[in-house]
């Protein structure tokens, strides 16, 4: 049994490199490739192109090529869901935590946040749920950020919204976004170890909050391959999986580092997902996607990496509810 729990329909900033690869992704989810590198295939993907930004990330027809793309592949539930980021209703929220000031990475930070908060929330769940309600294989949630300190700020934002599940994630440390290509150089100039006792202490505090399903890519700080030796984590990693536990809340295999990014590898690491397992963590599976081509990417080698370590199953969520299924 095959899930994709955490994907998205859309990222900015919108550049033409954006362009060439939303247009990638169309021509690898048309059935008609037959063609390919014709004049005639070239003005098929110019027409797909025109209609996809006319109609936007939130139509049927787009939402349509993951799920397709996704069943062909095996995959028996989905789970969809955008960053908050991208809400115009959540863009005071980030501005309040991250880090915006007039430093050259608040002020690149500030752009990037103007750039990619382009659409209203309820853009997004009355395009999902128009697809969602003709069908039992797809949720709807949203990937929220949490920051130390704005447990309350996020829990009044999101009341308001009927969701399948909320996804929690770290992606800053003190305001800065260390998942930015931009600035990775950071990574140089500090203690690693530090620097990952302090991300998973955020962890540790998004986990207790109790306002999160299940808490995303773990140890994503490893995003380019900045990583002490694993041995000077293990301690972070117990404790996190304590946190967890106590909680009684899952983590996911989330693929999307392994081929996206520098560091080659799936959240958790298999040392960190080993502990996972011994602590009786639930887990669910995600490839992590932001084009319809990515959905389900190397979900068969997550399959792998939790059977290898005793997993015999994954979940799920619904209505806030998570369900079991056996991975056989």
């Amino acid at each position: 049994m095959k899930v994709d729990f955490h994907f998205h329909l859309e990222e900015g900033p919108y550049s033409l490199e954006w362009l060439k690869r939303t247009s990638q992704a169309l021509s690898a989810t048309n059935p008609a490739v037959d063609k390919i590198n014709t004049l005639e295939w070239i003005e098929g993907i110019n027409t797909d192109l025109s209609l996809r930004i006319e109609q936007g990330c939130f139509s049927e027809e787009w939402i349509l090529r993951f799920l397709d793309r996704g069943r062909a592949q095996g995959i028996e539930h989905f789970g969809l869901v955008d960053h908050l980021y991208r809400f115009v209703e959540f863009k005071a929220y980030y501005e309040k935590y991250m880090l915006v000031d007039d430093s050259l990475l608040g002020q690149l930070q500030k752009n990037w946040l103007d750039k990619v908060c382009t659409y209203s929330i309820e853009d997004f769940l009355s395009g999902v749920r128009k697809v969602a309600n003709s069908r039992n294989d797809l949720s709807i949630g949203v990937e929220a950020d949490y920051f130390l300190g704005a447990d309350e700020d996020l829990k009044a934002l999101l009341a308001p919204y009927e969701l399948d599940y909320v996804i929690g994630a770290v992606h800053f440390n003190e305001g800065w976004g260390f998942d930015n290509r931009e600035v990775k150089e950071r990574f140089e100039h500090l203690n690693l170890v530090e620097l990952y006792q302090k991300h998973f202490h955020v962890v540790q505090q998004a986990i207790a909050s109790g306002l999160f399903d299940f808490i995303a890519h773990l140890d994503n700080m490893k995003v380019f391959g900045y990583r002490p030796d694993e041995s000077l984590l293990m301690p972070f990693y117990k404790e996190v999986a304590c946190a967890l536990k106590k909680a009684n809340l899952a983590t996911e295999i989330n693929t999307g580092l392994a081929y996206r990014y520098p560091v080659k590898e799936m959240c958790p690491s298999p040392l960190f997902l080993q502990t996972l397992f011994e602590h009786q963590i639930p887990i669910t599976l995600s490839s992590d996607a932001h084009f319809p081509d990515d959905i389900g990417t190397q979900l068969d080698e997550a399959l792998g990496l939790a059977e290898s370590v005793g997993y015999q199953e994954i979940v799920y969520f619904k209505n806030r509810k998570r369900y079991t299924l056996s991975i056989k």
